[in-house]
């Protein structure tokens, strides 16, 4: 009996040991999985030439404007993609390609660049359909194909 108690305890041991393992290795992976699309600018890579075409919907209005990247987004004059909204920094945020993907960039604005409801904190990878939110403007991805 004191033998089959042993056993028994040594087992319940393993058990729990291995159930601890189960849960960081699922712990990883789900970590993993719910990690952004983002890189830093220095691992990203050659830059590539890429069209965009963004709808634009600010004030109430629609408007597209098709590009090609690398292009910025802003308020002044000088940005390629002109955004008359007082919550945009002059130069508010910059698209680029590379290796085939297109990249997103907050500027260091004043009131962040968000992409799909999430503030940007580095680069981060844009496909057709994500949204991005810029001040009280947003812009959506129509499309993105390699120029």
């Amino acid at each position: 009996m004191i033998g089959l108690v042993a056993v028994a305890a040594g087992f319940e041991r393993q058990m729990r040991l291995g159930t601890l393992e189960i849960t960081a290795a699922l712990l990883v992976v789900a970590l993993l999985a719910a990690r952004p699309r983002t890189r830093a600018t220095a691992e990203i890579g050659e830059l590539t030439p890429m069209h965009v075409e963004l709808e634009i919907l600010e004030r109430g209005t629609r408007r597209t404007a098709q590009l090609g990247a690398p292009f910025e987004v802003g308020r002044t004059g000088e940005a390629d993609v002109v955004l008359p909204d007082p919550e945009v920094s002059r130069r508010h945020a910059r698209f680029e390609g590379h290796n085939g993907l297109l990249y997103l960039e907050d500027l260091k604005s004043s009131n962040g660049t968000f992409l799909n409801g999430r503030r940007l904190r580095d680069a981060i990878e844009v496909r057709a359909g994500d949204e991005i939110d810029v001040g009280t403007t947003r812009l959506i991805v129509a499309s993105v194909r390699r120029g």
